[in-house]
């Protein structure tokens, strides 16, 4: 469990092709706390720390996690998002996140307003119903709030800003048209969903 409030900025180091890919990340992070088994979100995706050194952990990632995640995102040199398992106790800052992509949205336009930069993506239509505006989601593994939802011909699209602060210090301060974006939906909407659906 997470709370989508990015504590590091990692980078790929090696990748290894064992079936699974064995992914290295470069860290911040005082690995010597970080025991072999725990849970860092990569980028939203909930992975578990399989062997450390100093300054690094590797994960194994799978051809099931590969298939859902945003292209080209376990190659060397990415930039990932990082932050470690919520503790009991922890501040919750943004929303529970659980580290399971439920689609891959792509942005669309990235544009200056105000001091933040806002962002339009664009949704596959199984998880449109479950963007709300002013509701929560994690990009990347970052909790943002959404600022609009717009059903367009083409499709689903919403915006979000991101402020200075949030650009500093996760990898939006480089993302562009065109990227891929990992999508978690808020836990509580696919809840509310599946209730609604049961009750009709």
């Amino acid at each position: 469990m997470f709370t989508g409030i990015i504590t590091d900025i990692g980078t790929i180091a090696a990748v290894e092709d064992r079936g699974d890919l064995r992914i290295e990340v470069a860290t911040s992070y005082d690995t010597s706390g970080v025991a072999l088994g725990a849970s860092i979100s990569c980028s939203g995706v909930c992975l578990t720390v399989v062997a450390k050194a100093p300054g690094r952990f590797s994960v194994d990632v799978s051809g099931e996690t590969r298939s859902r995640t945003a292209d080209g995102q376990w190659v060397a040199g990415r930039r990932l998002n990082l932050e470690r398992a919520l503790k009991v106790g922890d501040e919750l800052g943004g929303h529970i996140v659980t580290g399971h992509v439920d689609a891959i949205g792509t942005i669309l336009t990235r544009t200056a307003e105000g001091g933040s930069t806002r962002f339009e993506i664009a949704v596959p239509a199984e998880i449109a119903p479950f963007i709300a505006p002013k509701g929560s989601v994690a990009l990347d593994g970052v909790s943002l709030t959404v600022n609009a939802v717009e059903d367009r011909a083409e499709g689903t699209v919403f915006g979000i800003n991101i402020i200075p602060h949030t650009a500093e210090w996760t990898t939006f301060a480089g993302a562009k048209p065109g990227d891929e974006i990992n999508i978690e939906i808020d836990v509580l909407a696919r809840y509310l969903a599946r209730m609604r659906q049961l009750v009709d």
